[in-house]
């Protein structure tokens, strides 16, 4: 072999060699940069639930389509009988959905067990009634009330445990009083140092500041915002005009479908606590209209009411890059 033939071929080789390292570190770098999907503590897709009756059968959710991610704070917000309260309850293992799918922390609804679903309610979920009589046992103290649920999952330091969640809540100083000797915003505060207990993945409230006055309403809010800071992801129910206003994200139902969305302005983002600001009459969120996986979107009724249609028929046309929704010409 010639001297000119070998200094080629050694070349070649380390050029090769070359190549290879660059590609490797290209793959390293492109392994580096890619980002963690977050995982979704919800994912509900067209999730339908009927009841029956002998002679009737009523639709409560008519393919709801809703995924909520780990550590999200999010309200849900619809007039009675929108179907709200039937989703909560789904997701809380007290109901089975008639149709689609429904994955909460990973645990498929459907195909739970009894077994698996006593587990689940369990360790999984932890529910705040508006309801304070579903809450709390009433010959139990506060403190005996928040071991309470440690004794079934076998929680180690319970005591110690239950006092740092009365802490939280500011409920330590009552920790011997009894359900008879707490107010109603007593109570619910109790309440959610209980759904906690077992330290859940996912915290349900309906209707927490219900049956109490604006003040201790507030105070409930801003435990909701300090566990979601430390990131506790939370589900709230409720018609409380002020606390959904001040939800980075508010989903509303109607007619079992999911309508609309409202995410918290920037500028509202970091004013929580100012207390001079009206939760009730500001507008402090951006609505966004949603639309189904095939293209469907439900229109505000005091729209549709603006309109003034004489049937369901409107034209439908895009000008100017925007999408134009309006009443036929007669």
């Amino acid at each position: 072999m010639t001297e000119k033939k070998q200094k080629t071929e050694v070349e070649a080789e380390v050029k090769t060699e070359a190549k290879t390292e660059v590609v490797t570190e290209e793959k390293k770098e492109d392994k580096t940069e890619e980002k963690k999907v977050p995982d979704a503590m919800i994912k509900a897709e067209n999730l339908v639930k009927i009841y029956k009756t002998k002679e009737t059968e009523v639709l409560a959710l008519q393919g709801l389509d809703l995924t909520v991610q780990e550590g999200e704070l999010t309200a849900i917000i619809g007039n009675s009988g929108s179907g709200k309260s039937t989703f909560l309850n789904m997701i809380g293992g007290l109901d089975r959905p008639s149709a689609g799918s429904l994955f909460v922390a990973g645990s498929n609804l459907f195909t739970m067990t009894e077994k698996e679903l006593v587990l689940y309610k369990r360790d999984t979920v932890g529910f705040v009634w508006q309801n304070n009589g579903r809450n709390m046992l009433p010959f139990l103290s506060a403190l005996e009330n928040v071991m309470m649920p440690m004794h079934l999952s076998g929680t180690q330091e319970k005591h110690d445990k239950a006092m740092e969640l009365l802490e939280l809540v500011g409920m330590a100083h009552k920790k011997a009083s009894r359900m008879n000797m707490l107010s109603g915003g007593e109570q619910q505060r109790v309440a959610i140092a209980i759904a906690l207990a077992n330290s859940p993945k996912l915290l349900l409230a309906d209707e927490p500041t219900g049956s109490v006055d604006t003040r201790t309403a507030n105070y409930i809010f801003d435990v909701f915002t300090e566990l979601n800071r430390r990131g506790q992801t939370i589900l709230i129910v409720t018609h409380d005009t002020a606390l959904s206003k001040k939800v980075k994200r508010v989903v509303a139902i109607r007619d079992g479908k999911i309508s609309s969305e409202r995410v918290l302005k920037e500028a509202y983002a970091d004013r929580l606590k100012e207390s001079d600001i009206d939760w009730r009459s500001e507008d402090t969120q951006d609505e966004f209209a949603v639309l189904d996986k095939v293209g469907r979107l439900q229109l505000p009724q005091e729209m549709v009411s603006e309109l003034g249609l004489t049937d369901n028929k409107v034209k439908v046309f895009i000008k100017d890059g925007q999408i134009v929704i309006a009443k036929p010409e007669e």
